[in-house]
């Protein structure tokens, strides 16, 4: 069945398509869509790029026409499913040929920007290709897998399959319980996240869920091995696919109390530190807040993070 999410909900969490599971064992039916298919076509080469046009008032996917593009892409094509329109749509992996008014993007730069449609194609698309990417052999066997199902699996030559798989992650924005302006929340500076142009990213706490665990014990267990603060109240958010590689974002709100001693685990957290609403509505609307010597710099606009930002900040905890 497809999928839509509302503009309030996670940036990549949005959808149009009907991904038509159905066809994927169908090689008679594939053939034929792809004679009369669009195309999204990736460029694995710079990371996942993509074609979107620039002479629009947002940015929108370019997608080919099947038979405007070189056969032997049809050999390598992935089935995404079937427009509303009953037009398929495929994806292929080839070396980007940027047309007048036309730029290529990463998802990061420009999902939350897409429409509903696009960014469900451009997720989708980002996500099986970082999939086939690292299934090149069999988990079990170790033999060389080849896609299969119209790119839905990968089999090796005894037949053994494997399918897409997703790491599932928890990501959560921790907060006081306070409403109006003097309300705060916990956010943190990740080790691997280096400044730039004087400004220093704090984001949400968030971390795999390990095997055993539930996305609310996940939650748990990070805040506390991270920053060293019990948390409550944990309520889900939403969820949105982070294709970089083959993440799900489980997102969640819950309370602390900020006179709680803050130690971070250094190998993972540079600093972690509770900003207050009037603090984290100036960055927002691009007045400087200062952490130390730089300036507060929020997670990017495609992130769940953001969302989950503007969840508390409007009071939707």
């Amino acid at each position: 069945m497809s999928e839509r999410r509302g503009e309030s909900g996670p940036p990549l969490a949005r959808a149009t398509l009907d991904r038509t599971a159905h066809r994927r064992t169908d090689l008679r039916w594939l053939a034929q869509a792809w004679a009369g298919a669009r195309v999204l076509v990736l460029d694995i080469g710079s990371g996942g790029r993509a074609l979107v046009r620039t002479d629009t008032s947002v940015p929108a996917l370019v997608l080919a026409e099947a038979d405007t593009l070189p056969p032997a892409l049809a050999t390598g094509a992935m089935f995404l499913g079937v427009e509303p329109d009953g037009v398929p749509v495929f994806c292929v992996h080839t070396a980007l040929a940027v047309l007048p008014h036309t730029r290529s993007a990463h998802l990061r730069q420009v999902g939350h920007l897409l429409s509903d449609r696009d960014a469900g194609l451009f997720t989708t698309a980002l996500a099986l290709t970082n999939w086939h990417l690292r299934h090149l052999y069999h988990p079990v066997t170790g033999a060389p897998t080849r896609a299969d199902e119209g790119g839905w699996s990968r089999v090796d030559s005894t037949g053994e399959r494997v399918w897409p798989r997703t790491d599932p992650a928890m990501i959560v924005l921790v907060q006081d319980g306070v409403d109006g302006v003097d309300g705060r929340c916990l956010l943190g500076n990740n080790v691997t996240w280096p400044s730039v142009e004087g400004r220093r990213r704090f984001s949400c706490l968030a971390g795999y869920v390990e095997p055993g665990e539930s996305a609310e014990a996940a939650v748990l267990r990070e805040v506390h091995e991270e920053v060293g603060v019990p948390v409550a109240d944990i309520a889900y958010a939403g969820s949105q696919a982070w294709p970089f590689p083959g993440s799900l974002m489980l997102g969640f709100l819950a309370t602390a109390d900020p006179e709680h001693p803050v130690r971070v685990d250094a190998t993972e957290i540079a600093e972690a530190r509770w900003f207050s609403r009037q603090e984290i509505g100036a960055a927002l609307g691009g007045r400087p807040v200062a952490v130390g010597a730089e300036r507060l710099m929020l997670p990017p606009p495609s992130s769940i993070a953001l969302f989950l930002v503007h969840r508390w900040l409007d009071g939707h905890c």
